[in-house]
């Protein structure tokens, strides 16, 4: 079994009953979700203006192969509605694999840990909250965040 943590997110339609349905959908094909963290709303990442999201994390173990567990991530956004229109435009869903054990992979289609997460608090946030002590790229989380300018964003209860 492998450990990842994945990350869940969108800005449309039930925003929290599409994570709910995507996490549901992960486990119901061999993804055991171990942790999840609350929800957050946070505002939109990149240069496409849009309504808020809300994201969270999941820590999972799975018998699928990094690849594997990537396809299984786009087949459900897929199936809940996501269509790719616009990058970093609005989506009803999307999933990233943003760690698989300690692999490093370098590949057109799939790069490990996520080439992005270091950056986004609304990743690193909810991540911290389930798995405070991972370390990615050799520095703990939490003391990235520390280090992030802050982000507008709230825990929802």
């Amino acid at each position: 079994m492998a450990r990842a943590a994945l990350s869940l997110g969108g800005n449309l339609g039930d925003k929290r009953a599409n994570i709910a349905q995507a996490i549901a959908a992960l486990e119901r094909n061999g993804v055991t979700v171990l942790a999840r963290s609350a929800d957050y709303l946070t505002e939109p990442w990149g240069p496409v203006e849009q309504d808020r999201f809300v994201n969270a994390c999941v820590m999972a173990e799975t018998t699928l192969a990094p690849a594997a567990l990537l396809s299984l991530c786009l087949q459900i956004e897929r199936e809940l509605g996501r269509i790719r229109e616009v990058k970093w435009g609005p989506r009803i869903i999307d999933i990233d694999v943003l760690t698989y054990d300690d692999l490093e992979i370098n590949e057109p289609d799939l790069t490990l840990p996520h080439p992005h997460m270091l950056e986004r608090l609304f990743v690193l946030v909810p991540l911290a909250e389930i798995a405070p002590d991972l370390v990615v790229r050799g520095q703990r989380i939490t003391d990235i965040i520390k280090a992030l300018p802050p982000e507008d964003m709230r825990r929802l209860d």
